[in-house]
């Protein structure tokens, strides 16, 4: 990847201290592990988000956390990416992910939102579908269990440290992508051994 482009990484989350912690805000998780893995400085209040700028692996960093609310993430993200005129390929997204099993990893370089309300208010933001994204599985509600109260939720005791671990492999795969781009991490983390429930699929969902 050419060194010389900034690259936009937005975690997606609800603002409020009462969702920190929550299943919804994996992204905000994921950005602040990333936060510690390069120099950045700010958490400055722009684009209707908190945005750090600085460098990651010796590439031109943007990190921004939404401060819309899920729904309404797109606006964010399209004022972003229009200030600095970015590319699509400049952009990755980090969401949860009900789909996937507690603790999975899934880098997808395009598609539909998969159901996910901030995602698919981004789609329809930027008008298009090519836009990367790095999903981090919380699991599925059971049966007897209201899905917006289920992602609203916080993690339970057994599943903290299933979580903590893939938030850090997260924020490891956002480095990467940085520095090596979507194919690398969609080769590398959706077949990775050491994801949790990784003995289904074959990997290769783009």
């Amino acid at each position: 990847m050419d060194a010389a482009r900034t690259k936009f990484v937005v975690g997606l989350g609800n603002p409020e201290r009462k969702y920190v912690g929550t299943r919804h805000n994996v992204g905000f998780a994921v950005l602040d592990a990333l936060i510690g893995q390069g120099q950045f400085s700010g958490g400055k209040s722009r684009f209707h988000s908190l945005c750090w700028s600085g460098t990651l692996r010796g590439c031109p960093v943007v990190l921004a956390a939404p401060q819309t609310y899920m729904n309404r993430s797109g606006l964010a993200v399209a004022e972003l990416m229009a200030f600095y005129k970015a590319e699509p390929s400049d952009l990755l997204v980090v969401q949860d992910d009900l789909a996937l099993p507690l603790g999975r990893l899934r880098a997808r370089s395009s598609g539909s939102a998969g159901g996910h309300n901030g995602m698919a208010d981004i789609l329809a933001a930027l008008g298009r579908m090519d836009v990367g994204r790095l999903r981090v599985g919380i699991g599925s509600p059971g049966p007897q269990m209201d899905q917006v109260a289920y992602v609203l939720g916080r993690f339970a005791p057994d599943e903290e440290p299933v979580m903590q671990e893939a938030i850090v492999r997260a924020a490891r795969a956002a480095g990467d992508w940085v520095e090596k781009g979507i194919t690398y991490i969609m080769d590398r983390y959706n077949q990775d051994a050491n994801d949790v429930g990784n003995s289904k699929g074959n990997g290769n969902e783009r």
